[in-house]
């Protein structure tokens, strides 16, 4: 066994079929592609999702929704959750601390009449608060 002999396995491989090289040949005239049509035209290519001519799934069934890549901030309420405005330094850290937040939790923004009373109290940039 050496580099110059080596060859497929019998039975692996297959000759190219030559079409539209004359009637003799099997597949001459209209080289394999039948009678007129679209699929018979040079250039044809099928849309992805074409359903020949009928609607298209697709276009069928109805849009929904749309998912933004902003992520929206959890939003506590200061009147009804106490022990966040009780805090002497507000970070995302300390509020978890008090109060129950997910792990996907990355920005809070505390709303409610207090709120603005707790600008100063703020050193995380994580959390903002409703109040200008």
């Amino acid at each position: 066994m050496g580099l110059h002999n080596l060859q497929p396995a019998p039975g692996s491989t297959r000759n190219r079929k030559r079409v539209g090289r004359g009637q003799g040949s099997g597949t001459g005239k209209t080289a394999g592609r039948g009678n007129k049509g679209q699929k018979s035209r040079t250039g044809y290519s099928k849309m992805r999702g074409f359903e020949g001519g009928q609607m298209p799934l697709i276009k069928r069934v109805p849009k929904i929704g749309f998912t933004s890549r902003v992520v929206k901030p959890y939003a506590i309420n200061v009147d009804k959750i106490k022990a966040v405005a009780e805090l002497e330094e507000i970070t995302l850290e300390s509020i978890k601390s008090v109060h129950k937040l997910k792990k996907t939790v990355t920005k809070v923004k505390l709303i409610g009449t207090g709120a603005k009373d707790l600008v100063s109290k703020i050193k995380d940039e994580a959390v903002t608060t409703s109040g200008k």
